[in-house]
């Protein structure tokens, strides 16, 4: 999944861009205060965001 698709899913699900990590970028949610770090990789594989989902509890179509 390009980074992009990933961060635009992300912010259909209210995450915000907290700060930029030494390697990551750090996206929050306020309302349940859940944080994802997205790499900073053009392509990310599709296990890791899986993985990324899963942590987040977030139902992907």
């Amino acid at each position: 999944m390009k980074r992009n698709e990933l961060i635009k899913i992300l912010e259909k699900q209210n995450y915000k861009l907290k700060r930029h990590g030494a390697n990551h970028d750090i996206y929050e949610n306020l309302q349940n205060n859940k944080i994802a770090p997205v790499p900073r990789h053009k392509e990310i594989p599709d296990s890791l965001c899986k993985l990324i989902f899963k942590q987040l509890k977030l139902i992907i179509e």
